[in-house]
């Protein structure tokens, strides 16, 4: 068994596809059909269900594919690890941000990290939180902001922020001289919605359901600078972080009652190895959230 062919059945099982881990891993098909062919002959077991149109784990691969992971884990830890104490740290940070939080809170961050740290690389990459989780969980990420909604125990989490959850809409709108909103007339009105995996749907909709209420969704997107474009077309009425709507002129923002919150985390997986680089832009942002902190 080596290194090459547990990096095989790993990207297999996580594609879903031999000829698709060929291409993703730039090696012909036949030599990874081959490799897994090998690994099966010699831990004496069979991995795969090939039967099925889709590839799938037998209950002996599930268990293989949880140690594969850990040891490509190790593996990857250690490479960075020593390559550091040789003095070359790769000087890269892939991050995940929610679009939302991407285009308020970060610019700024990232521009004063690169000031401080010319010679670091910051790959963003902008999804929901939900996936940002997974994807921290897969490797594909070191770190990312996530919200404080359905946090798995699988992560090590720093709070950045707490920002008020606010109901947002147009100037016009009969309820925009209000200063607060009621879960109950929130839910009376036409909303414009995020789609599945996104931490404001996740605490909205359970916080309407706790209360008894039912939203009334009219469209849902996961675009979140449509969804201020339909409030100003006066579709329906939706809900943002307050730093989203607090200079737009034409959006109005109005508190619910009670006032909701949601905690913004930096996560990274629990346990991980974070090189210098990733410490350096976590301790950085920790630094730059403590002076917005009220």
């Amino acid at each position: 068994m080596d290194i090459r062919q547990l990096q095989f059945f790993v990207e297999i099982v996580r594609l879903g596809s031999f000829t698709r881990a060929a291409e993703r891993l730039h090696v012909a098909q036949p030599a990874v059909s081959m490799a897994m062919k090998k690994l099966e002959e010699e831990l004496d077991l069979v991995l795969f269900n090939r039967q099925e149109r889709k590839i799938s784990l037998t209950a002996e691969g599930e268990i293989f594919l949880r140690h594969a992971e850990k040891i490509l884990d190790e593996v990857t830890s250690t490479e960075t690890e020593m390559e550091e104490l040789r003095g070359l740290a790769k000087g890269e940070v892939r991050v995940g941000i929610p679009p939302m939080m991407s285009a308020y809170f970060f610019p700024q961050i990232i521009r004063d990290f690169s000031t401080r740290y010319p010679n670091l690389h910051l790959a963003v990459s902008g999804e929901g939180a939900t996936k940002i989780q997974k994807m921290i969980l897969r490797g594909e990420l070191d770190m990312g902001v996530i919200a404080g909604v359905s946090l798995p125990e699988t992560l090590e989490l720093r709070r950045l922020l707490r920002e008020e959850v606010i109901a947002c809409v147009p100037r016009d709108h009969p309820l925009a001289g209000r200063t607060s909103l009621t879960l109950r007339e929130f839910a009376s009105q036409q909303l414009i919605f995020y789609k599945e995996g996104y931490s404001l749907r996740e605490l909205i909709l359970d916080v309407l359901k706790e209360a008894g209420f039912s939203p009334n969704i009219r469209f849902e997107t996961n675009l979140y600078t449509l969804v201020k474009s339909l409030v100003r077309k006066e579709m329906g009425i939706s809900v943002f972080l307050r730093m989203v709507v607090t200079e737009d002129d034409d959006l109005v923002a109005i508190s619910f009652d009670p006032p909701l919150y949601l905690d913004l985390l930096i996560a990274w997986k629990k346990h991980g190895y974070l090189s210098r680089a990733n410490r350096a832009f976590v301790d950085f942002l920790l630094e730059k959230s403590a002076r917005q902190a009220p």
